[in-house]
């Protein structure tokens, strides 16, 4: 432990022998839980796992084998680090004598891991901080610079090394950790004990020797009670897809509806999590008459579902029905991530035969050329795609945690390593936050669906070649698509990265608008008016590469949204008399999106 001042003795409870012995007989008890729920623990191990050992082996094997060959960038990078070392290590013996000494590596803004005020004021913890620090940079600089790999193989390289680097972190373990000591201490073990009984709860929620982790307190939300609870009704479904329309709140609206297709690798309440930050709502608001597709949580009866049936059971039969329900043939369009995906491929069959009735589309975070996929590109190789084929066909659908494993690896600190210091080393529950909420209610993906979007976008990146594509009997070219498109994108975005969604400008041959707002793929899209915490960027010139567009884009403070409302403005029509939905099939948010795993 960090020397104590003697004038601030750290707070201790009055403890007796009684509490200490009831303390141990506590513990005891966990720990044969936790040994007895070991031995229920398959031998086999699963049959996909995030991350994938073979695949972190193959990796590690071959950076192995490339320093072998030319060992230089990591002699450079020892050395490098042995200089920086000798300097911290000065420092710190000053810091002890009662000298003021700068830092020589310090945490990066966004990294909370060091927050602790003890890691900043004591010497040794400040040491062990800047130490491991200045490892793991070093670690990483020399990862990047091995010579004869091709780009995806070091983004491999540089992600799994990276995995391990904060797998290790002092933060990550109680001696190290100076929050937990000091809980561990004044709690005379308690925290512990109960991080113990978190664990065995997340063991149990996770079955099979798998951990859930509680991200929140899940007990606080309730999908149609506190979270989706804008007004509106289920107005028409089919296998795939609840449509829902939303109530109007002002006497007139524009007179195309707009439609909204979001994605269904997670569930569409994200647009409506609570009404101070729903985009649903604040689309009601603006005058619109907004559908929103509800996509069903699948199982194996729907496996056989590909992306043509996706396609036409889902925008095609949406729009459909929004024409039966309002007599307007004409609207407008809305996807989201790979809702947009498949707005992009919809666009180029209705394209193809010659049906015009969208017209504008609006791209939030979506990819169609998936050459630059960023770090979800670690996950697309050939033998982890096989093995994701072979559980899919005997399972029908993949499981929907699969898929919110590798997106939660992308971001381990925040949304892994924080909760196991929470609620195993510290002994707390999560708290209530309604969007780890959300982003804990996966779905599942059905076989020839996911198969064919992963095979046919992402490995091979057909979506972008005319023709290579075709989709209810008809060629995709996203040349053909003449509408006018509004594109969002994130600069922080880690899932469809924003210079990876810019080369879609290139593609339409339609007028373009893109913009791109503050912080990653949920934050910066749902940003509301009145409380927002990122600003946007636009720019109208046209030109090809996307560093030279924000050299010479405008930066605005505030929302994204009363841009895209102004540009939706042109394209939505004349104000008519406001659509009530009626009584409709039931109330939303329905039932297809109350259904989790």
């Amino acid at each position: 432990m960090p020397p104590v001042p003697p004038d601030k003795p750290p707070p201790r409870p009055d403890t007796t022998f009684v509490d200490l012995w009831q303390t141990w007989l506590d513990w005891a008890e966990k720990s044969q839980k936790m040994w007895a729920a070991s031995l229920q623990v398959p031998l086999a191990q699963p049959e996909i796992q995030v991350p994938d050992r073979d695949a972190m082996a193959e990796s590690f094997q071959d950076l192995a084998r490339r320093v072998m060959d030319n060992p230089t960038p990591f002699l450079d990078a020892q050395a490098t680090l042995w200089r920086d070392y000798v300097t911290l290590c000065e420092r710190s013996a000053a810091r002890l004598r009662g000298s003021e000494a700068l830092p020589v590596v310090t945490p990066e803004a966004s990294d909370r891991r060091f927050k602790d005020e003890v890691w900043r004021d004591d010497p040794l913890f400040d040491h062990l901080k800047q130490s491991y620090l200045m490892t793991a940079r070093a670690v990483l600089a020399a990862v990047r610079k091995v010579e004869g790999v091709d780009e995806r193989s070091r983004q491999r390289m540089e992600f799994y090394t990276r995995l391990v680097l904060d797998a290790l972190a002092p933060t990550n373990y109680l001696a190290t950790n100076p929050e937990a000591r000091r809980a561990f201490l004044e709690s005379n073990g308690r925290s512990l004990v109960q991080g113990m009984e978190n664990l065995l709860r997340d063991l149990e929620r996770g079955g099979g020797g798998s951990v859930r982790v509680a991200m929140t307190d899940e007990a606080a939300f309730e999908v149609g009670r506190t979270l989706a609870v804008t007004p509106g009704k289920v107005v028409y479904q089919n296998d795939l897809i609840q449509l829902i329309q939303y109530s109007p709140t002002t006497e007139t609206v524009a007179q195309r509806p707009l439609l909204v297709v979001p994605p269904w690798i997670n569930k569409f309440y994200i647009m409506d999590l609570t009404p101070k930050n729903s985009f649903i709502r604040y689309m009601v608001e603006q005058g619109l008459t907004v559908f929103v597709v509800s996509w069903v949580n699948p199982g194996p009866e729907l496996g056989h579902k590909d992306f043509g049936d996706y396609m036409n059971e889902g925008p095609l039969a949406a729009m459909e029905a929004i024409a039966s329900l309002t007599g307007e043939r004409d609207l407008t369009l809305m996807g989201y991530c790979i809702g947009g995906t498949l707005c992009a491929a919809t666009l180029a069959y209705l394209a193809a035969r010659g049906d015009e009735r969208v017209k504008a589309v609006t791209f939030l975070t979506t990819m169609v050329d998936f050459s630059e996929p960023g770090e979800l590109g670690v996950f697309i190789e050939p033998h982890l795609l096989d093995k994701l084929d072979a559980v899919m066909e005997r399972n029908g659908t993949l499981d929907g945690r699969y898929m919110a494993n590798a997106f939660n690896l992308l971001r381990d600190n925040e949304l892994i390593w924080s909760f196991h210091i929470n609620n195993y080393l510290l002994g707390k529950d999560p708290p209530a936050f309604d969007l780890l909420y959300w982003n804990a209610d996966s779905t599942r993906m059905p076989a020839m669906m996911h198969t064919y979007y992963l095979r046919r976008m992402y490995e091979r990146n057909e979506l972008v070649q005319p023709g290579a594509l075709t989709l209810l009997g008809t060629p995709i070219d996203l040349r053909r698509i003449r509408t006018p498109a509004y594109l969002l994108s994130t600069r922080e975005d880690h899932i469809a990265p924003w210079k990876s969604t810019f080369k879609a400008t290139a593609l339409y041959s339609g007028p373009v608008r893109f913009v791109l707002a503050g912080s990653g793929h949920i934050a910066g899209v749902i940003n509301p008016p009145g409380r927002p915490k990122y600003g946007h960027w636009t720019n109208t010139r046209k030109v090809r590469d996307p560093d030279t567009w924000l050299a010479g884009a405008k930066e605005n403070e505030g929302s994204w949204w009363p841009d895209w409302r102004a540009w939706l403005a042109k394209h939505a029509g004349s104000a008519v008399p406001a659509r009530d939905p009626g009584a409709g099939l039931e109330d939303a948010p329905g039932s297809y999106v109350k259904k989790r795993l």
